[in-house]
Parts: structure tokens; C-alpha cells; sequence
């Protein structure tokens, strides 16, 4: 049976109870803690602005990152050329199949 796990994640400084997949305890724990550090960071670097500040600009630099590497992996020309030869090997096959008839 795939019982969830109930666990408290805390982030800035807040604490959210969270019911999970026990499979992923682990990553959530380190997203929590990648957040807490950006967040220390920015609070570190700028002391005039209030924890909401921090918040959005490590969401805005972990989107960005998020961003950066779905471009990095984009597909689309790659399957624009297989549609290509797959087009092209179709064509071949039936010049084949229509030559092996005469």
C-alpha cells in the first residue's frame, strides 16, 4: 500500500506540514534547503528587504536555471529532422517496392 508520509518542511522560516510519496521525502528536503540557502543569501547581500523579497528572487533565479535547461534540451529540431529522413526512407521504400513489381 503507498501510504503517504506526513512531514514538516520548512521554508523561510515557515513551516509547511506536507502529506508525500516517501519516495520523495528526500528531494523535497533538498529543494527546501537549496530555497533556505538562496534565501540566506539574499538576506545576507541585501538586509533592508523582508523575507518575501528574498523569496521571489530565489524563485526567479531557480525558474531561470528551470528555463536555461529545458532550452538546453529542446527537442523540436531534432525531431524535425527525423521527420525529414522518416519522410524520405518512406519515399525510398516505396520507390523500392514499386520497382521489385515491374
Amino acid at each position: 500500500m503507498d501510504e503517504k508520509l506526513s512531514i514538516n518542511v520548512n521554508v523561510a522560516e515557515r513551516l509547511y506540514p506536507l502529506k508525500i510519496d516517501r519516495d520523495d521525502e528526500e528531494k523535497i528536503r533538498k529543494a527546501a534547503k537549496l530555497i533556505n540557502d538562496k534565501v540566506m543569501l539574499y538576506k545576507q547581500r541585501y538586509s533592508d528587504k523582508d523575507v518575501q523579497d528574498y523569496l521571489a528572487m530565489a524563485a526567479l533565479q531557480f525558474v531561470i536555471k528551470l528555463i536555461e535547461c529545458e532550452d538546453k534540451t529542446d527537442t523540436s529540431e531534432f525531431m524535425s529532422e527525423l521527420k525529414d529522413l522518416d519522410e524520405w526512407l518512406g519515399s525510398f521504400i516505396g520507390k523500392q517496392n514499386m520497382s521489385s513489381f515491374k
